[in-house]
């Protein structure tokens, strides 16, 4: 067991946590909880830390054992468990993940990509939030610009509940230049702007598209927004201007999800 704030291991976790440099010269992120664990990949699963309080508080039926056992774990001191960790109130593990690997030609690949293309992001829990959504709606992958805030910030894997696991994802030098990509492939690209003239609903998104989603206080560049096929607007009621770039971006997933569900459930009733 380690006893040691000091320990060479409990120093590098938290070098971890606190420099995305770090984790991404390692080739690694870190994610808390039990919930991230039982979710978590076991082929991706580097190493697993436990605090021993909740090694003896084990209940019977404790659904974890077995996925412990094939992981491999060190336990640690209540005191030390709360040095590496990136919480308040810590569940009492934590787990180095090996990076997954995506591809901007494998989300292309898709037979009717649903892609969101985030830039500048700011909000660790904006992007979470998106992704645990982009699962949800049935999204196929999120293209991010590289001055978008870092996927792997603990509060943003935090926030993804283990969706993080699940979507693919990249980041690209230019986010103007991979929508010309995807309009090379007959992927239509739209724009979430206050220029729009057309409401969102107006739109179909039966076939391959994607969304541009701008930073939280700027928008979307205009640079980026000129390569866009079309605007398009989220109507808006009172004084209120524009929306939180992670609802934005939920409300026009969810919207090319409906289309997409209801397409597939005519064409069921017609074969």
């Amino acid at each position: 067991m380690i006893t040691s704030n000091s320990n060479p291991r409990v120093k590098q976790i938290v070098q971890w946590r606190n420099k995305a440099k770090e984790r991404a010269g390692a080739g690694i992120f870190l994610t808390e909880g039990f919930k991230m664990f039982g979710e978590a990949p076991q082929e991706l699963i580097r190493e697993v830390y436990i605090s021993v309080d909740i090694l003896r508080r084990e209940e019977p039926g404790w659904d974890i054992r077995e996925k412990l056992d094939r992981s491999g774990y060190e336990t640690v001191s209540e005191e030390v468990f709360r040095k590496m960790s990136d919480t308040l109130n810590p569940q009492g593990i934590l787990c180095v993940m090996e990076r997954p690997k995506y591809t901007l030609e494998d989300m292309l690949a898709e037979k009717t990509p649903l892609l969101m293309m985030l830039e500048n992001l700011q909000d660790p829990g904006n992007l979470g939030t998106i992704v645990r959504t982009a699962e949800g709606a049935g999204a196929t992958g999120i293209i991010m610009g590289s001055s978008t805030v870092d996927i792997y910030n603990p509060k943003t894997i935090r926030a993804t509940m283990g969706s993080v696991f699940r979507v693919p994802f990249v980041y690209v030098q230019d986010l103007g230049r991979a929508a010309a990509l995807l309009q090379e492939k007959q992927i239509r690209v739209y724009a979430a702007h206050l220029d729009g003239t057309k409401y969102y609903d107006d739109f179909s998104y039966e076939q391959g598209c994607a969304f541009l989603i701008g930073n939280e206080g700027n928008g979307l560049s205009r640079e980026l927004a000129d390569r866009a096929d079309l605007y398009l607007k989220i109507p808006m009621e009172g004084s209120v201007e524009s929306l939180n770039a992670a609802v934005t971006a939920s409300i026009l997933m969810y919207e090319a999800h409906r289309q997409r569900r209801r397409a597939s459930h005519f064409q069921d009733s017609s074969s």
